[in-house]
């Protein structure tokens, strides 16, 4: 069975707080090593320790961790959505885990869910230890699917408005304004949905996850071009998706753009199957260890 160590290790903003799973004791050959990069806003017990173990159970040394202001990492404000934040949280895990002596400190992976999968290929786009990339029920959006998402043109520039007098409250007084990240009766959450995943305390709704979107964060996430990403990336990469999973259309086009090889493997599932239900995570989890072995 997998072992689980409690790591930390320093990140730009302070402390990072995380879990390394690592094979079976018996294996005499060091592993080698796979990021785990979950959904945007969540903290690594919900998706990332999911995955991590899936992956250990197949031979490879996984970390998931908290990233800068969630659960229990250092920094502040707290609960912000940063992609470039996370980019550069994803290099110091990659720099504490190639030095662990546990791990094979020449292979690197990385597995991003969800808007996770923006995070490690952005990740992947610009530091070269990456030799294989997996992206799981991806959300990978442009401009033009973030205009479909959020209420076209006039809906992206309310959020930014709204996200502007947030960093000004910020500023001026070291108060952060926050929505629900998930609500089926507050229009402004980041997700005005009831989403059983994040609501159900048996799936993800787990008190270190406090459901909260920091405000002054919209602008950031709604500039990044993911898509844009895709010709920069020449490690072999992975994409596991469902037709009925957050928008396919924006994983074609990247994956369109790809640079290195890849490889497409189209199932079935909605986007919160892919979270924590066995038969998705089992075939992801599977597919992602065998892209692994045959690239790193």
């Amino acid at each position: 069975m997998p072992v689980r160590e409690q790591v930390s290790f320093v990140g730009d903003m302070g402390k990072l707080t995380g879990h390394l799973h690592l094979p079976d004791a018996d294996e005499t050959t060091p592993p080698p090593a796979v990021l785990i990069a979950g959904t945007w806003t969540s903290v690594k017990e919900q998706m990332a320790d999911r995955y991590a173990r899936e992956l250990a159970e197949r031979g490879y040394a996984a970390l998931s961790f908290d990233f800068t202001g969630y659960g229990e990492s250092d920094g502040a404000p707290r609960d912000r959505e940063s992609p470039a934040q996370k980019v550069r949280d994803l290099r110091a895990a990659a720099d504490f885990v190639l030095s662990h002596p546990a791990v094979n400190g020449e292979a690197l992976g990385a597995l991003g869910v969800c808007a996770g999968a923006m995070y490690a290929a952005a990740f992947a786009a610009d530091d070269p230890r990456v030799r294989s990339l997996a992206l799981v029920a991806p959300w990978l959006h442009d401009r033009g699917i973030c205009e479909e998402n959020y209420g076209g043109p006039e809906g992206i520039e309310a959020k930014k408005a709204a996200a502007a007098e947030a960093a000004r409250l910020y500023a001026e007084t070291g108060e952060v304004a926050y929505v629900p990240v998930v609500s089926g009766s507050d229009p402004d959450a980041a997700m005005p949905f009831d989403i059983d995943f994040y609501l159900n305390p048996e799936r993800g709704g787990i008190p270190q996850w406090p459901n909260r979107y920091a405000v002054m964060a919209w602008t950031e996430w709604l500039d990044l071009d993911a898509v844009a990403l895709a010709p920069r990336i020449t490690a072999p990469t992975l994409l596991v998706h469902s037709e009925d999973a957050a928008i396919p259309d924006g994983a074609r086009r990247f994956h369109a753009g790809l640079a290195g090889s890849s490889e497409f493997v189209w199932t079935e599932g909605v986007q919160f199957d892919f979270y924590d239900q066995a038969p998705q995570v089992r075939l992801a989890a599977d597919a992602a260890a065998e892209h692994f072995a045959r690239t790193l």
